[in-house]
């Protein structure tokens, strides 16, 4: 799979632009339009250069970085955007919220979930060849995990740059509970089961994300490194979509099963409900 190129055709001035809008939008909770007028819809560099920027000005605001995300690991959702790779984005702390647990609605914007193995790094993929022996060996353990994707840009009208550039449509997250190791559970050979409110709305396989998920977070280290952000040991890593998204409301329960990692259960409620 391909990396970012290192060349852009947009400015200094378009990407801080792109950054001040998709930064606005966090703070007011209020989406905004698509970024692709400034940046383009398939300028990489341009896209995480504002990812970056936003990413910034989220640090100087207190948050603190806790691992990575991988998105658009389905073949499917790349031909829909036209390209051919995945992309990433940044966990922060408070992103996390713990399993069983109710997700306040005013946290999001058009949230939608998906079922994922999560990976919690035992050690630092920095240097060497970060080859599939390399990524397996530095794996402490594995969890299966909601991931509660959300979009910055209204009404999810999305093309690459601007996925990119909106932390590549990050929202939050939860993980299980049951810990595997690698030798315990393969994570290509898993079948996940998502429902919500009881109603199964997604199946998939563990080779649905990019083949084996570790080949997902093999892309990642990779990726990360080459941005100059390379991953470290005891970060969260949440390795992408093993089946189709479904939208979430104020009231609804998602429970998500993958086989070897038992379940894991999110609840969203209205503010009111948390008043």
């Amino acid at each position: 799979m391909s990396q970012p190129t290192n060349t852009s055709t947009a400015s200094e001035t378009d990407i801080s632009a792109a950054a001040d809008r998709l930064a606005a939008a966090i703070a007011s909770g209020t989406p905004c339009a698509p970024v692709r007028d400034l940046i383009g819809a398939d300028d990489l560099v341009a896209a995480y250069a504002v990812q970056r920027r936003v990413d910034e000005i989220r640090r100087q605001a207190g948050a603190v970085v806790v691992g990575r995300k991988i998105g658009l690991t389905s073949v499917a959702v790349q031909q829909q955007l036209g390209v051919d790779q995945p992309d990433l984005g940044v966990l922060y702390a408070d992103m996390e919220f713990p399993a069983g647990g109710t997700i306040p609605m005013s946290r999001l914007i058009q949230p939608k979930v998906e079922a994922e193995v999560a990976f919690v790094l035992g050690a630092d993929l920095v240097d060497g060849p970060l080859d599939n022996a390399q990524v397996r060996g530095a794996i402490d353990y594995a969890v299966a995990a909601i991931e509660i994707c959300d979009s910055r840009i209204a009404s999810w009208d999305i093309k690459f740059g601007d996925t990119v550039a909106d932390n590549a449509s990050s929202g939050v997250y939860v993980l299980g509970t049951e810990r595997r190791t690698l030798d315990e559970v393969e994570p290509a050979g898993v079948v996940m089961s998502m429902s919500v409110d009881g109603t199964e709305v997604s199946t998939g396989v563990g080779t649905a994300c990019l083949g084996d998920p570790i080949e997902a977070v093999v892309w990642l280290a990779r990726t990360a490194r080459e941005l100059g952000q390379p991953l470290t040991a005891g970060q969260v890593i949440l390795s992408g979509a093993l089946g189709p998204m479904a939208p979430v409301t104020a009231g609804n329960e998602v429970t998500v099963t993958v086989s070897g990692f038992g379940s894991v259960t999110t609840s969203f409620s209205s503010e009111e409900d948390n008043a």
